[in-house]
């Protein structure tokens, strides 16, 4: 069996709530919009990508794109099997299914919302496809609706509990993924959602699934091995103490479709990661992405931990730390944040929690923030400013 099916059960909601028809299938590369189109060429059954129209079509499989964070997004080459596997997991662990009702939040050409939208349809739930309108209408969208399950970054879940409105009785999962939660968009969650079980994924685009966290997951953990996954520190199966995050499950992709290879590399059927974490009481802590490690006078420096602690300071609701160059260290961290607070505060709790060398050493703010197509922060326009 090959290419994702479309089960007879399904059915599909714009996010005006007009219900899409099955669409024509066609294989290839298409834009994410219209959304019917770009969903009969992920049920064609051939090779497709939706998004990065102008590069070359995949010949096999189908191609999904990094959210481009750090860089321009490059091209996930996968197996049809890779994303089929992890379905059934999902149906048993959130209930999926016949008549289950399922939004996406973020755009298809985003790989989180495209398989939240292909699971779902292969599942046979009723989609609700939001991609396009504006919080506040999503969120009464979601009410009006009565959705029970929602994939969504960080991001646009911020979004969301910026818009506000009345609370969603219906939805029984949050499925975050793309980054960690901070505590008070969790605390925003409960009060969105209260009924809700909140369920982050820590993944990549070239592994999909790795950890799954739930209520008893501790803060600084991003969880266990989601099922099927098996983890290694340091090395392929490796138990180093901290070291390189490596995987082997049946949820992996096959290589980069682009000429520019990102930072995952294959050994003896284990990927290894860009990250560097640490397991700790069966737990996976993370420390930060290799291509963002910042070495500060012989130490390293991970700016995402940073960011989350930002975060969780009052009042701050957009945080990127930044290396910018120092001619006595070489570089040193530059906090932009978007918000309010007191910038002499922010600096003490960054000395304190970090250390003087490591902690950002001046504040920038910002009162727009550009992001990308995966709802994550646009680093690379915000290191011009």
């Amino acid at each position: 069996m090959d290419g994702f099916h479309w089960h007879p059960d399904a059915r599909v909601y714009d996010g005006k709530g007009v219900a899409l028809p099955r669409p024509f299938l066609v294989s290839g590369v298409c834009s994410d919009r219209p959304t019917a189109l770009a969903l009969g060429h992920a049920f064609s059954g051939g090779p497709f990508r939706i998004g990065a129209e102008a590069a070359p079509a995949p010949t096999v499989g189908f191609e999904t794109l990094t959210s481009g964070s750090t860089g321009a997004p490059r091209r996930i080459a996968r197996s049809f099997a890779s994303w089929r596997h992890s379905f059934a997991v999902n149906a048993g662990l959130f209930g999926i299914g016949s008549g289950v009702r399922v939004a996406v939040l973020g755009r298809l050409v985003q790989s989180l919302s495209l398989y939240g939208a292909i699971e779902a349809i292969t599942l046979g739930a009723e989609l609700h496809v939001m991609d396009g309108a504006r919080p506040d209408r999503q969120w009464a969208a979601l009410r009006a609706r009565g959705v029970q399950v929602i994939w969504a970054a960080p991001a646009q879940l911020q979004l969301l509990a910026e818009a506000g409105g009345a609370v969603l009785p219906a939805v029984r999962f949050v499925l975050v993924g793309g980054a960690k939660l901070d505590t008070g968009l969790r605390a925003a969650l409960r009060e969105m959602c209260p009924t809700a079980q909140v369920r982050e994924f820590y993944g990549a685009a070239e592994a999909s699934f790795i950890t799954l966290a739930d209520d008893e997951t501790p803060e600084y953990s991003v969880g266990r091995a989601y099922p099927g996954v098996e983890i290694g520190i340091g090395g392929p199966a490796g138990h180093a103490a901290d070291g390189r995050i490596w995987v082997r499950s049946p949820y992996l992709f096959q290589g980069y479709a682009s000429a520019d290879a990102g930072v995952a590399t294959w050994q003896d059927g284990w990927l290894g990661l860009g990250e560097i974490g640490t397991m700790e009481n069966g737990q996976l802590v993370l420390r930060g992405r290799i291509d963002r490690m910042v070495t500060i006078a012989g130490q390293n420096a991970y700016p995402e931990a940073i960011e989350l602690f930002l975060l969780g300071l009052p009042g701050i609701l957009r945080a990127a730390v930044l290396p910018r160059a120092d001619g006595l260290r070489g570089q040193v961290l530059e906090a932009v944040l978007m918000g309010s607070g007191n910038e002499a505060e922010i600096l003490t709790a960054l000395r304190a929690q970090f250390g003087a060398l490591i902690a950002p050493r001046r504040v920038q703010w910002r009162s727009d923030w550009p992001v990308l197509a995966s709802g994550k922060a646009d680093l690379a326009a915000l290191a011009k400013t």
